[in-house]
């Protein structure tokens, strides 16, 4: 009995003490798994929100990626060059030889048509010219005598005191003086129209391009004295290929700048066409006619433009970036309704210039095409253009 009693007392309160002790540990334990069971309550929905690895991203296009369809008139177009000429131009040459008394003009100067420009030495002009007059006036006399024979043997004739054949001597007589009368008129003629070539004046208005002789020369017949331009009236003579002919229209107007002139636009019209090619590069030379009456071309520049061969009417127009080829087939893709499609298109008339393609079926006006060359585009994606208020607006 005492060994129990001794046993029961020594035992109790040592059993009570780990019994204390587990509590807190279990409080922790507790603690962690409803910890564990909010985090695992939060991750769950939020791995439901996450979109599927299979989801197309959003495709983002810029302004610049996208070009509205408008209705526009374009036009097929032959590049040209060449220099300017003056249409009227002329080389005055001296008609009579002679000391060169007076010039009376200078480069660069205007002169009217009729102007006094040269004036040749005269004195043996004016001898000759006397000299002829002399003659005319002898052979006047010798007609004269002639004529008083001839009468007197015609009334000799008929009152039967010569024959015939005397009076027929008399008549030719009269005839050769006759003969020697004109011939001494034309003489004269010619001496009067040397004097007054001896004055040379301005055949055409325009204005002095080059001045070959001055005062106190000796000039000859037909030595090149003044050469004077017409600028009212330009002309380009512009190479084409041969092979551009047949669309090539006597009339077509023409747009060009010339070096100098900044941005400013002339503007010509086909005149002519050359029947022949040139020998070696087999091109055909084209005569376009500028209107040049303020004066502002010169002879000599050289002109940069393009001749309308062909235009079309008004219709629906993208650029030429925006068509893409496939099995034969030209399509464009399109941001319709927040996503990608792609349209069939036909193609007509191409403007090299302004980089635009005519599209005579598969398009409206107004709709969004992709202009830039974007790789892997697939209709349906779907499609945002960034920035939409700076999109190129709509043709009205």
């Amino acid at each position: 009995m005492f060994f129990r009693k001794s046993h029961s007392a020594t035992a109790g309160p040592t059993a009570r003490a780990p019994r204390r002790a587990l509590k807190p540990v279990l409080l922790v334990l507790g603690l962690a798994v409803v910890i564990g069971s909010l985090v695992a309550f939060r991750e769950s929905p939020a791995k439901k929100e996450e979109p599927g690895k299979g989801a197309a991203p959003t495709l983002e296009f810029t302004p610049a990626d996208i070009a509205v369809v408008e209705l526009r008139e374009l036009s097929r177009i032959l590049p040209i060059s060449g220099s300017l000429s003056p249409v009227v131009q002329s080389t005055v040459r001296s008609k009579v030889p002679g000391e060169v008394r007076r010039v009376l003009f200078l480069e660069g100067e205007k002169v009217a048509q009729g102007q006094l420009l040269v004036e040749i030495d005269t004195a043996d002009l004016q001898a000759r010219l006397d000299a002829q007059v002399a003659s005319l006036e002898e052979a006047r006399a010798r007609l004269s005598i002639a004529a008083k024979n001839r009468d007197n043997g015609e009334q000799l004739r008929r009152q039967g005191f010569i024959s015939q054949n005397a009076f027929d001597t008399t008549q030719s007589a009269y005839e050769a003086a006759a003969a020697g009368v004109k011939s001494a008129e034309a003489q004269v003629r010619l001496a009067r129209n040397a004097t007054q070539d001896a004055v040379v004046r301005a055949p055409i208005a325009g204005v002095v391009a080059k001045k070959m002789v001055n005062a106190g020369e000796k000039v000859g017949v037909d030595t090149a004295l003044v050469t004077i331009v017409d600028l009212t009236r330009m002309e380009i003579e512009a190479p084409a290929p041969a092979s551009e002919v047949p669309a090539i229209r006597i009339g077509e107007a023409a747009t060009f700048r010339v070096g100098g002139f900044g941005e400013r636009d002339f503007t010509g019209r086909l005149e002519r066409i050359n029947p022949t090619t040139e020998p070696g590069s087999r091109s055909i030379t084209l005569y376009l006619s500028v209107d040049n009456r303020d004066g502002a071309l010169r002879g000599g520049m050289f002109a940069k433009g393009s001749l309308v061969l062909d235009k079309s009417a008004a219709a629906p127009v993208i650029p030429a970036t925006a068509v893409r080829e496939e099995a034969g087939q030209s399509f464009v893709f399109t941001v319709e309704q927040g996503k990608v499609g792609r349209r069939a298109v036909q193609l007509g008339m191409r403007e090299e210039q302004s980089g635009l393609v005519e599209v005579r079926s598969g398009l409206e006006k107004g709709v969004a095409v992709v202009s830039a060359r974007t790789i892997g585009l697939k209709a349906g994606a779907p499609a945002v253009v960034k920035d939409a208020a700076a999109a190129p607006p709509k043709s009205s």
